[in-house]
């Protein structure tokens, strides 16, 4: 049993040490700390036994290592105590430390960095730097350091102090956005020599410089950081650390340090944007703030962002477009989680409000006859007095929007009549969308084509999920799933949340399990979310080809049949018996329908992902067609 009250606190921020009862209790054997460390970064998950070998013995571990890790434990129960070795308990295939939040200091640290969080989101800036800094104070020298293992440091050491410069960053934000910029120099100088190709870091630097009247300081600084990537990475500045350049070469007047007593008005998402040049004017009008949250940025999709924000803020367009982004990819690749990232980096900007509607998708489609009766409640029109003719709708909605600054985000689009009704008037507004379908004929779009994630992100993304000592301990077998879920998002969340549910399994269980399926997309699903859905959705909304031409759902089960990684428009001509025209129409329909990789080489391809479902499309043609003629031609 678990004995509340008991005055304990395991402290991991710094050297490994455990108070209870206002004693210090060490544990002295090195193996035996691993195994502590190891448990309290798992807190109140199961660590198996094989991790903990793993940790313990730097991935080589005796035929015997189980049996000495269970002697371990028992030898921790007794330096513990009764009360507090009660908290460790025997579970299947391993161990579990219970803990509450506040009795370690990674626990407060986490509720601390939380508790910013909350305060970022409500405006009170103050509280959320205050919060940081006092997480950020319970830090003690190096974390781990005196845990002698190797791949433990390597996995979660490293996990810790990228969970520390995190939330330094996010401090130096909240104090930048306070414009306390020449108090946060010094601390930003000692970390950028610790951490020069840290570009967030140099970003924030160069702006404390511009903002502290140092502007040849910040263009020096960012002229050195330049020679460095491109000497040591062989790349050039982010699209981000390039933007806070242009920002300091085109701005004219250095922003001023307040007085103590003035209240700051600028936000987080508007501290590298100019300031509008004249006051906003009051309104009666509300003004909308609708965007969903939305899970930590990958750092794969960081220059997929960079364009979207940079679009989305100094985008302009002729007199009478709206600056309109379109986000497009197919199902399940992350367009709106990066969409509503975007939209909430430039929230900004968008000084009347944000609108946000789901269309639906193809499968549940609502049009603008249901979603401009709320948009119009929501900008401020009294429901009664919301006009019954669609056209009368439409317009009242220009009219309200015309010459203001909102941010429309429309997620889930399956074609441009959706979207066309939904365009807000002429002025400063913005229009963001997200669709499978390219919506090649919305005028003046700008689009942005989502891919797969490579394996770093895919493996990144994994991480997130499951922790990233846990795919550190699993380097291979993790390589295994994101490969097989071919770099998309959902799938990947999907291998992740089927890992946490089932803590025993290992990760390489799951990859057994993926490569060995008979049919792979039943394991890539997890409650409500599957691969399958999407899927079935893209063949739902397959365009028809011309009368005489061939059925694309027929060509996707004929490479299914053939077991086809890729094909050519001459090969599938040959299957069917038609002309390489018909069959390049009908396989550019699948591309359409992100049901096919676009061609290279001549080539259009299937990933693993699409094989499998093609393979599941073969049955349901075959009901329909008994005899294909693809089958016929072998």
């Amino acid at each position: 049993m678990r004995r509340r009250g008991l005055p304990l606190n395991f402290l991991l921020l710094g050297p490994l040490s455990v108070r209870l009862n206002a004693r210090e209790v060490h544990v002295s054997a090195p193996r035996q700390r691993v195994v502590m460390a190891a448990l309290l970064l798992n807190a109140n998950r199961v660590i198996s036994v094989d991790r903990i070998t793993e940790y313990v013995w730097d991935g080589a571990p005796p035929p015997s290592a189980a049996a000495t890790v269970r002697t371990y434990v028992m030898r921790l129960r007794q330096s513990l105590g009764e009360h507090a070795s009660a908290r460790i308990l025997t579970r299947a295939p391993g161990y579990l430390l219970e803990l509450g939040e506040h009795e370690s200091d990674l626990g407060q640290f986490t509720a601390h960095r939380r508790r910013a969080a909350e305060l970022a989101e409500r405006g009170d800036l103050e509280g959320s730097s205050a919060e940081l800094a006092d997480a950020l104070a319970l830090w003690r020298e190096e974390p781990l350091a005196d845990i002698p293992s190797r791949t433990l440091r390597d996995v979660e050491g490293r996990y810790l102090q990228e969970l520390r410069l995190q939330t330094m960053e996010l401090r130096f934000d909240a104090e930048l956005a306070l414009l306390r910029h020449a108090e946060m120099v010094p601390e930003l100088v000692r970390l950028v020599r610790k951490h020069p190709l840290r570009e967030a870091l140099v970003g924030k630097l160069m702006l404390a410089l511009f903002r502290s009247g140092r502007q040849s300081e910040a263009l020096d600084l960012y002229r050195r950081t330049r020679v460095l990537l491109v000497e040591q990475l062989g790349a050039e500045p982010s699209a981000d650390l390039r933007e806070v350049h242009r920002h300091i070469l085109s701005a004219h007047d250095r922003p001023r340090t307040p007085d103590p007593l003035e209240r700051p008005a600028a936000a987080p998402e508007a501290a590298v944007a100019p300031a509008p040049t004249a006051a906003r004017e009051r309104s009666c009008w509300p003004d909308p703030a609708q965007l969903p949250s939305v899970p930590l940025p990958l750092s794969a999709r960081s220059d997929a962002l960079a364009r979207l924000r940079q679009f989305l803020t100094t985008g302009t367009m002729p007199a009478g477009m709206v600056a309109t982004a379109v986000v497009t990819g197919r199902g399940g690749v992350g367009k709106s989680a990066l969409a509503l990232h975007a939209a909430h980096a430039v929230r900004g900007s968008s000084i009347h409000g944000q609108l946000y509607a789901d269309l639906g998708g193809a499968a549940r489609p609502l049009t603008a006859r249901t979603v401009l009766p709320r948009f119009l409640a929501d900008l401020g029109v009294p429901r009664n007095e919301i006009p019954e003719e669609e056209s009368e709708r439409e317009s009242l909605y220009r009219s309200l929007t015309a010459g203001r600054r909102l941010l429309v985000v429309l997620d889930n689009a399956s074609s441009t009549a959706q979207v066309r009704p939904l365009i807000p008037g002429s002025g400063g507004s913005r229009l963001l969308v997200t669709s499978r379908r390219r919506l090649a004929d919305l005028e003046g779009a700008r689009t942005l084509l989502l891919g797969p994630l490579d394996e770093a992100g895919s493996l990144e993304l994994l991480g997130s999920v499951v922790g990233p000592a846990r795919v550190g301990v699993e380097p291979r077998a993790a390589r295994t799933v994101v490969t097989v879920c071919a770099g998309l998002p959902l799938a990947i969340r999907i291998a992740g949340t089927r890992l946490l549910e089932r803590p025993h399994w290992s990760i390489g269980h799951l990859a057994r399990r993926l490569t060995e399926a008979p049919r792979l997309l039943d394991e890539l699903c997890a409650g409500d979310f599957g691969v399958r859905p999407c899927l079935d959705a893209e063949v739902a909304g397959l365009r028809r080809t011309a009368p005489a031409g061939i059925d694309p759902a027929e060509v996707f089960a004929a490479l299914g049949a053939a077991g086809a990684c890729s094909v050519s428009s001459g090969k599938v001509a040959v299957m069917f018996g038609c002309s390489e025209a018909q069959a390049e129409e009908a396989l550019d329909s699948l591309v359409e329908a992100n049901l096919l990789g676009a061609p290279a080489g001549g080539r259009y391809r299937l990933d693993a992902l699409l094989g499998a479902y093609a393979r599941e499309r073969v049955q349901a043609v075959a009901v329909r067609q008994p005899d294909p003629p693809y089958m016929r031609a072998g």
